[in-house]
C-alpha cells in the first residue's frame, strides 16, 4: 500500500474499479473522472513505483525491466485490498500492464478498460504501430541530452488538442515530476513492449477506448487491440490525443459507466 501510494475513495461494499495511470503520469491524471464513480463504487488509485508519491526506494530496475513487473505489482494491489475481482482502467501503457495483470490472474478481475491501448509501439511488418525504431532512438536519446525539454516538447504532442495548451502545460509538468533516469527507463520498457500475443489470454469482458487523433496510440493500435481480445468492446471517442482522462473527463467517465452498466 505504501509502495505504490494506494488511495481507496467512494463507496465502501460497491463495486471496485481501480484506476492505473500511464507513462510520466501518476494518480492525479485521474482526478477529473474519478468524482464521476464516487458514489456507486468503491474507487482506488495508486502510483507506478517512480512515479508520483510512490516510494521510489521500491524502484528495482530488475523487477521493472518489462511491464510484467508492473503487472504484478498491480496483481499484489488488488490481492492486499481483498476486494476482487475488480474492473481495471488502465490508461496508456497501463492498458497492457492490465492485460497482464489479468492474463496471470483472471479471477481477479472483473472488466478491464484500456483507454488509448496500444499491444505494439513499433510498426512490424503489416501491422502499424505508429512508431518506427529510428523515432524510439531518436526520442531515448532526446531523453538522454535533456529531459526537461524533451517534456516540455513532448507533451503538447501528447496531449492534442493544440487549442488548449493548459492540458500540455499539465502533463509537462507532471513529467517533470518524475525521476529522469526512472522515467527513461521506463519509456525503453513502454516503447519497446511487444503485448500482441497476451492479448488472446485475456477472456474478460473488456472496453477498449480509442482517440481520434491520438499521436501515441493510433487507431490501427486500438482496433488491432479490440480485434484480438476475445471478449471487447470498441468505442470510438469524440476526444482527440491520447490523453482523455485529461481533455474530456466527462466522456471518459460516461463511456466506463455505460460499460460497467450493460
Amino acid at each position: 500500500m505504501a509502495r505504490n501510494n494506494v488511495q481507496v475513495g467512494g463507496v465502501p461494499g460497491r463495486p471496485v474499479v481501480v484506476f492505473s495511470h500511464g507513462f510520466g503520469c501518476d494518480q492525479h491524471m485521474w482526478v477529473a473522472v474519478t468524482p464521476h464513480f464516487a458514489d456507486g463504487y468503491q474507487v482506488v488509485l495508486f502510483d507506478h513505483v517512480g512515479a508520483g508519491a510512490s516510494d521510489l526506494t521500491a524502484y528495482d530496475p530488475g523487477r521493472y525491466a518489462s511491464l510484467d513487473g508492473y503487472a504484478a505489482d498491480v496483481v499484489e494491489i488488488v490481492v492486499e485490498l481483498g476486494l476482487g475481482p475488480v474492473t481495471f482502467v488502465g490508461h496508456s501503457v497501463s492498458a497492457m500492464i492490465g492485460v497482464l495483470a489479468a492474463a496471470s490472474r483472471p479471477e481477479l478481475f472483473e472488466r478491464l478498460v484500456l483507454v488509448g491501448p496500444s499491444a505494439r509501439y513499433l510498426d512490424d511488418g503489416d501491422y502499424v504501430g505508429g512508431f518506427t525504431a529510428a523515432d524510439i532512438d531518436e526520442m531515448l536519446e532526446a531523453m538522454d541530452s535533456n529531459y526537461l525539454g524533451w517534456s516540455s516538447a513532448m507533451a503538447p504532442v501528447i496531449t492534442g488538442n493544440a487549442d488548449e495548451p493548459r492540458f500540455g502545460e499539465e502533463l509537462a509538468a507532471s513529467f517533470c515530476r518524475t525521476d529522469p533516469a526512472i522515467a527513461r527507463q521506463f519509456a525503453e520498457v513502454t516503447f519497446t513492449s511487444d503485448s500482441r500475443a497476451d492479448l488472446a489470454r485475456v477472456h474478460t469482458p473488456t472496453l477498449v477506448l480509442q482517440c481520434a487523433d491520438d499521436a501515441i496510440a493510433p487507431a490501427t493500435a486500438g482496433r488491432y487491440v479490440h480485434e484480438h481480445l476475445p471478449h471487447s468492446t470498441f468505442r470510438q471517442m469524440a476526444a482527440t490525443g491520447h490523453t482523455p482522462n485529461l481533455t474530456a473527463p466527462e466522456e471518459t467517465a460516461r463511456l466506463i459507466v455505460e460499460f460497467l452498466g450493460s
